[in-house]
């Protein structure tokens, strides 16, 4: 499959990808550090290659992660609890796909469950998992929402992203403090506006 016909559902697990050893790794990082115009061999470099490797794993951690793991052990026992169950402000730390600069901000995440519930903290663990892969906001977004949807089939999923991304920041327009809002709707929170509208009020209070 070419690369730039990867879907969200197949970015969720890529087995086929052979990676290269961490000293493959580090040999890259030793020549973008030369590229940059600096010298890997002096004293304050020598070990920064194997920083960056370590790093680079925790930050792309979710490529061997499965979210559905995290969504498959379900409650039954709700006692009659018919209504959203959402998390605010919920940490994103991800790495746009486009320059590998950081974009961070808060996600909100709402489900209408039909009987069965999810731990709480698993919905965190969802957007982590997502999070720490390189990525566009949009397609996080996505593939949050659908993780739920596919996992619990609850009558609706609802998801708001709101980051700041350094590719923007940092270089390029250079423009501080504008965010980027992404959402995704489905079932009720999509058909119903006076639901999705009480979501939508309910990630500003």
């Amino acid at each position: 499959m070419a690369m730039d016909a990867i879907t969200p559902k197949d970015q969720i697990l890529r087995a086929d990808i052979e990676r290269p050893s961490e000293d493959d790794a580090m040999e890259a990082v030793r020549t973008l550090i030369a590229w940059a115009g600096d010298d890997p061999l002096r004293e304050g470099l020598l070990d920064t290659p194997k920083r960056v490797v370590k790093a680079y794993r925790e930050w792309f951690s979710g490529y061997d992660e499965d979210p559905v793991k995290y969504l498959s052990r379900t409650f039954d026992d709700v006692q009659g609890y018919d209504d959203i169950v959402m998390l605010k402000n919920i940490d994103v730390e991800s790495h746009c796909e486009h320059h590998m600069a950081p974009f961070l901000g808060k996600a909100f995440v709402a489900y209408m469950p039909t009987q069965a519930v999810v731990g709480i903290s698993k919905l965190a663990r969802v957007v982590e998992i997502f999070a720490k892969r390189l990525q566009t906001q949009e397609t996080m977004t996505a593939q949050i929402c659908d993780a739920i949807t596919e996992s619990l089939a609850p009558m609706g999923v609802a998801v708001l992203i709101d980051a700041e991304h350094q590719c923007m920041s940092t270089r390029g327009v250079h423009h501080k403090d504008v965010t980027t809002v992404t959402t995704q709707f489905t079932g009720v929170f999509k058909t119903d506006r006076d639901l999705r509208n009480r979501f939508l009020r309910l990630t500003e209070s």
